[in-house]
């Protein structure tokens, strides 16, 4: 419960102390949706995943290459070519039955090591996809994290706010009494009546925040609730192999795509090389002559088709290929350097947020100490109304701080233990 405590004071009432507000705000997280159920943060990541439509354009690729690389192991490099001829000489108007038919049928065939280098571009693509896969789910888990840290503090903001109301509704209806005993100034009135008004804006805005939160986690999620985020403890932490960042790099899914992907392009590159020329084709044509008094009728014989090299249609090939590889070398490099960089950021992060969670808590305390000081003495008639509620007012919000650096402590135990993939 919110605890309550009362002064006596000079207007023969009692006045509730803004401490309440503390212990609202001290408490554990408590989800105003409809349903409020609390979800453990590994389930939230299960369902979001399920729920995520890049999924299912990341395994539509993958099938896709893999259907191109069981394609590549086909004998030939394209279908059979049919072809076929009649002549007659009616056209020319002699008539004298000089007719013939001619028809062949002809495959393309592949280039010394082009099959084999198609089908390790198909498998390297296929590899490529499914390392995207990884990099998909770390993405969605960093998603999680930040829409759950949003829920679960615009929930603590609607909870301290509707506190800090009852108390200065509570203030603000003693206040207008004794002013209309005469008891208290003009000033005093408009004073309490301000700050009323302002905390009735603050719970305003963050029930707004709320529900635009909530909606952004449930379309995320596809269920309803909130992920646990709270429990995250620090013993998480002992997973983390600290000492060996640059191991944790190598395995970071973002950097592995990336070096798919160079791969890929390697590949790529091999066979644009042996793709030097257009492919030849070889078959088999009949030929049936109708000519009067000849002494043969039909033909059959062997027929080829061998393209010349040309670097008209091979250079482009080879660019597109040299292109692509330094495309995703670049692109490796960077991939390598933004780990990096990310990884010391969230060690640098978390070490900050428990240095930042420990200073909050002493500053949430001494503001609540010095604010019921000051309340107290206001009681005596020794300090002026403003300055209790400017006090009260600062100690309420070093109390928000404490828990924007409670779910920042915990957010970033989640973080590291996404970045090195030791989440539990």
């Amino acid at each position: 419960m919110i605890s309550s405590r009362f002064y006596p004071g000079s207007w023969g009432g009692r006045i509730c102390v803004l401490s309440c507000v503390g212990a609202a705000l001290l408490r554990p997280p408590v989800s105003l949706a409809a349903d409020n159920t609390v979800i453990p943060f590994h389930a939230a990541l299960v369902a979001a995943w399920e729920n995520d439509p890049v999924r299912r354009e990341l395994a539509t690729n993958t099938q896709s290459a893999d259907a191109r690389a069981a394609a590549a192991r086909s004998w030939f490099v394209g279908g059979p070519v049919l072809t076929g001829s009649y002549y007659d000489d009616r056209v020319a108007g002699t008539n004298l039955g000089y007719i013939t038919w001619q028809g062949g049928v002809s495959v393309p065939l592949w280039l010394p090591g082009q099959g084999s280098a198609t089908e390790r571009v198909a498998q390297a693509d296929s590899k490529t996809a499914l390392s995207r896969v990884d990099v998909e789910r770390m993405a969605v888990a960093v998603r999680v994290l930040e829409q759950t840290g949003a829920v679960i503090l615009s929930e603590r903001r609607v909870i301290a706010g509707h506190a800090i109301v009852r108390s200065f509704e509570h203030i603000a209806e003693l206040t207008a009494r004794a002013h209309g005993h005469g008891e208290v100034g003009t000033v005093e009135l408009q004073a309490v009546t301000a700050q009323l008004a302002d905390a009735r804006g603050e719970v305003a805005k963050a029930n707004t925040e709320l529900a635009s939160a909530r909606s952004r986690l449930q379309t995320l999620l596809g269920v309803p609730g909130v992920p646990d985020l709270m429990a995250a403890d620090p013993r998480w932490l002992d997973r983390v192999p600290l000492g060996d960042t640059r191991k944790i790099e190598e395995q970071d899914p973002r950097v592995q795509s990336a070096h798919r992907e160079v791969i890929a392009a390697q590949e790529q590159m091999r066979l644009a090389r042996a793709s030097f020329m257009p492919n030849p084709e070889i078959g088999v044509d009949a030929i049936d002559q109708g000519q009067y008094g000849s002494p043969w009728a039909t033909q059959v014989g062997v027929n080829f088709r061998i393209p010349l090299p040309s670097d008209v249609t091979h250079t482009p090939q080879i660019s597109a290929a040299r292109d692509r590889l330094a495309a995703s070398t670049r692109a490796e490099i960077q991939a390598r350097r933004a780990v990096h960089d990310e990884l010391a950021q969230v060690m640098a992060s978390l070490a900050g947020t428990r240095e930042a969670l420990l200073q909050a808590r002493t500053s949430a305390a001494q503001t609540m100490r010095r604010a019921d000081a000051i309340e107290h003495s206001w009681t005596l008639g020794e300090t002026p109304l403003i300055e209790a509620l400017r006090a009260r007012t600062d100690a309420w919000r070093s109390l928000l701080a404490l828990n924007q650096a409670e779910v920042s402590w915990h957010g970033a135990i989640i973080r590291t233990g996404i970045s090195t993939g030791t989440l539990p």
